[in-house]
């Protein structure tokens, strides 16, 4: 179950010649996809091409009927690898998952694929996750392309030249024998725009063809001596033909040139950056009709020794826009024309920041330093966007730091609550923490988590940790989409086969959760194309762990307490594995919403449960919040006026899950909070018990009123 349905949105995907498609960039990339005749897609979720996978799998029957297979891979080496069907067969298809991270794991696969090279064209789309909305290490893509000689697309972020690019990544394939990728940054993913459509293609050679009339041919197996000679031919032959398709194509575009003797070279997914910071500096209007030349590198990789000469030679000096480091296009082109013998003068990090997302406030200020030097007399200093001024001085207030946590009822929040509650027992603990949703338990309230190596290497990430004379054990934490993606193998065999005797926490929430929700083979709910309700307990049995535990309710505190202070505690040697499961509080909210909402409207009784707290009974003393920070929870003015310390109290936002009494009653803390049942279209009963209910407490209340008035007089 994603966290959106695109159900209505693919229908898109239907429309023919001529007609105008309105709609988002993943869904124009899945258009294109069709347009050119792809045979098969695989690929693996991740921001910020979740999405795709999402629009692929709610287009599934469209697929099915141009005979496209979809595959949800079990990871991004299985995705890359699943392109090997376009090594000896005339078939296109396309690969995606998150980079840098994703392409880290497909790195094998994509290395032995780029050597080989490909018959039918090979697309590889990955979205860039770069910049300080990311949640991964701030790498590039770049480095990837340059190690494996792949191509690399960087369009201009618009539905027109994504589609295009995708069309141009698999004709460059096939002309040039390598796999392509396409680097599709966050905004582009979900730019919105229109394009004019073409009809869907479907494969004439059919994956069912290469089945039945099998192809080999040796010299594309990656084994000596043909590795030797492929290496060879990406550097004689395929890396020419790259350039001389990039050229004769026109991939990469130039505008405006000859206005001046200075330019900008950019990366095309820069390109709307770049245009409107020219256009708060007065030098180009809204639809990019520049004062400036520009030269868009919407292929960045390989870079076209003509097109860079020409571009540069009566200019005398050009600024390069290359988001990240290292500045790999920067040096490219120091080399390219100092080889030529040209004198243009590059500026590109001297005048940027060499690290950091290169937002429009970031590129303007860029800009405004190369043009202050080249041409002074552009720039009007009086009408300068505030970005372009000098930053006033910092003020010393300090804004408070408000860390990213768990979602409001997350059942992960009570599994790090009982390990701060075992914490105190036994004292701290080594705990090696793991991609997704649980990571936000090495930040406040919780303060766990030492190290995390990667999607499914959180027992990996301990496996030195390994001591036999130890008197404590290591807690290692995994959610269940990395437990299927790697962890089963590099972390549970590898603790079986080594004779690990630490702890494992699988975080079981019926989804991979991190990355938009989406179903696993340990998801409960039925999935009609997919194979799903799966046993992460038989799983890691089947591997050869005896110790295994399966809590299936992680709210029950005292339950969840217990168990992990038996696996640390237990005589019995061996790796433990506690299977930890409740439903992603999203997900189960996004199921149940639309259910409760219809049958309300139908009259239907329907009964939901919030949670407060007695202000006159709190004590404020607020471990509630420190061993929970659930965001429902937050402090009120006391209303003794004797007592000075804030209260707690639970907002609107409380779904119920009610690990606030559960932390308070563990931790034998305070009595305050209670349970409120709040009913839809009650019974005739309810409304006059109620009615009851309030006339007994008003008449107890006025009594009291008059008790104290009585006391105050």
């Amino acid at each position: 179950m994603a966290e959106r349905s695109f159900t209505k949105e693919v229908q898109k995907l239907r429309l023919g010649e001529g007609e105008v498609f309105r709609g988002e960039g993943i869904l124009a990339v899945t258009k294109a996809l069709l347009q050119s005749g792809v045979s098969y897609v695989a690929g693996y979720q991740g921001a910020p091409i979740s999405h795709l996978m999402d629009v692929l799998t709610d287009a599934n029957d469209i697929l099915e009927e141009l005979g496209v297979h979809f595959e949800h891979s079990a990871s991004e080496a299985t995705a890359a690898a699943t392109l090997a069907a376009s090594v000896h067969y005339p078939l296109r298809g396309a690969a995606t998952f998150k980079s840098t991270v994703g392409t880290n794991v497909a790195s094998d696969a994509l290395a032995n694929l780029a050597s080989g090279g490909v018959k039918g064209g090979a697309l590889i789309i990955v979205g860039e996750d770069y910049g300080e909305g990311s949640s991964i290490m701030q790498e590039r893509s770049h480095a990837f392309a340059m190690k494996s000689q792949m191509w690399l697309l960087d369009p201009r972020p618009n539905l027109r030249c994504i589609v295009k690019a995708v069309e141009d990544g698999f004709a460059l394939s096939e002309a040039t024998s390598t796999p392509v990728m396409l680097e599709l940054r966050i905004r582009a993913c979900h730019v919105h725009g229109r394009f004019i459509a073409k009809d869907n293609v479907r494969p004439k050679f059919t994956l069912r063809d290469a089945m039945e009339n099998p192809v080999r041919d040796v010299s594309r197996i990656v084994l000596p001596p043909a590795s030797f000679l492929q290496e060879q031919e990406k550097i004689r032959d395929r890396w020419p033909a790259a350039q001389k398709y990039i050229q004769e194509n026109s991939l990469n575009e130039v505008f405006n040139d000859g206005t001046r003797d200075i330019g900008i070279i950019l990366q095309g997914g820069m390109y709307n950056a770049v245009v409107r910071s020219l256009e708060l500096l007065g030098l180009s209007d809204v639809f990019g009709s520049s004062q400036i030349p520009l030269y868009v590198l919407n292929v960045t990789y390989p870079l076209v020794d003509e097109e860079v000469k020409k571009f540069c030679e009566n200019k005398r000096a050009v600024l390069v826009i290359e988001e990240g480091q290292p500045d790999f296009i920067e040096q490219n082109l120091h080399a390219i024309l100092r080889r030529a013998e040209l004198m243009t003068k590059i500026h590109g990090k001297d005048c940027l920041p060499m690290a950091g997302e290169y937002t429009a406030a970031v590129v303007i200020a860029g800009i405004t330093k190369f043009i202050r030097e080249y041409a002074p007399e552009l720039i009007q200093e009086s009408n300068l966007p505030k970005a372009a001024r000098p930053a006033p001085p910092a003020k010393s207030a300090e804004v408070h730091p408000r860390p990213p946590s768990f979602c409001t009822g997350c059942p992960e929040r009570p599994i790090f609550t009982a390990m701060k509650l075992v914490e105190r027992e036994l004292g701290p603990h080594h705990v090696s923490a793991d991609i997704g949703c649980h990571l936000f338990s090495i930040l406040p309230p919780f303060n766990l988590g030492a190290t995390t190596m990667g999607y499914g290497l959180g027992w990996a990430g301990a496996a030195a940790l390994n001591a036999k004379d130890a008197s404590k054990r290591t807690i290692s934490v995994m959610g269940d989409g990395g437990f299927w993606h790697n962890g089963l193998t590099s972390g549970v065999g590898n603790a079986v086969f080594n004779q690990s005797d630490n702890v494992l926490v699988v975080v079981d929430n019926s989804y991979t959760a991190a990355t938009g929700g989406q179903d696993i083979l340990s998801s409960a709910a039925k999935n009609p194309i997919r194979t799903t309700r799966l046993s992460i307990a038989d799983a890691v049995r089947g591997v050869g762990v005896k110790w295994v535990r399966t809590i299936t309710h992680t709210y029950d505190l005292a339950k969840m307490r217990d168990v992990i202070r038996e696996a640390l505690t237990t005589k019995e040697r061996g790796p433990k594995v506690i299977v930890a499961q409740s439903e992603c509080a999203l997900n189960k909210e996004r199921r149940e919403k639309p259910w409760k909402r219809k049958q309300v409207e139908q009259g239907a009784r329907i009964v939901s449960q919030k949670f407060g707290v007695d202000a006159e009974t709190c004590t404020g003393d607020h471990s509630c919040i420190r061993l929970s920070g659930c965001p429902s929870l937050t402090i009120a003015p006391n209303p003794d006026p004797l007592r000075k310390d804030p209260v707690a109290t639970v907002v609107e936002s409380c779904i119920g899950c009610g690990l606030c009494g559960e932390v308070a009653h563990v931790a034998r803390l305070c009595p305050s909070f209670y349970r409120t049942d709040v009913i839809s279209n009650p019974s005739r009963w309810e409304r006059f018990t109620t009615r009851v209910a309030h006339a007994i407490i008003h008449f107890l209340q006025r009594r009291d009123g008059r008790r104290l008035d009585g006391i105050y007089a």
